[in-house]
């Protein structure tokens, strides 16, 4: 699915193995006006990644194959500057301890309510792109 309309200026990649989820928010941001993607696996978030240019994606940490927390690791190895929101149904010790230790500059819990998506993208574009370290 690939969405292109000028907005508020993000190009935003979203990443989950469910089809129907990654569509579902790349449409809300689509009518919100942001520039949005959808893709469904780690290795293809990479490679879509390399070619658009995305300034935030949000990615699901338990996919099968190549897991979320992999995906931030090798984006942030690329160097390029974006902002990464986990989005998992899993809010325990264990998913808060794998974000942090790949970079994500947020984490939400599933299922994320419209709302907050947006509120959490607005905050992340107003921060600009300069990751700040456990800014949770």
């Amino acid at each position: 699915m690939n969405h292109e309309v000028r907005g508020p200026s993000s190009r935003i990649l979203c990443v989950d193995d469910k089809h129907d989820v990654a569509d579902s928010q790349a449409e809300l941001l689509l009518i919100l006006g942001y520039e949005a993607w959808a893709c469904y696996d780690g290795r293809s978030a990479i490679l879509q990644a390399e070619a658009l240019h995305p300034d935030i994606c949000l990615i699901d940490l338990n996919m099968p194959g190549m897991d979320g927390d992999e995906v931030a690791i090798q984006l942030r190895a690329a160097g390029r500057p974006l902002k990464l929101l986990a989005i998992t149904a899993s809010s325990d010790d264990e998913a808060s301890y794998r974000i942090k230790a790949a970079g994500f500059d947020r984490h939400l819990v599933k299922p994320v309510d419209p709302a907050l998506l947006n509120w959490d993208t607005a905050e992340v574009c107003r921060d600009g792109l300069t990751r700040r370290a456990g800014a949770f």
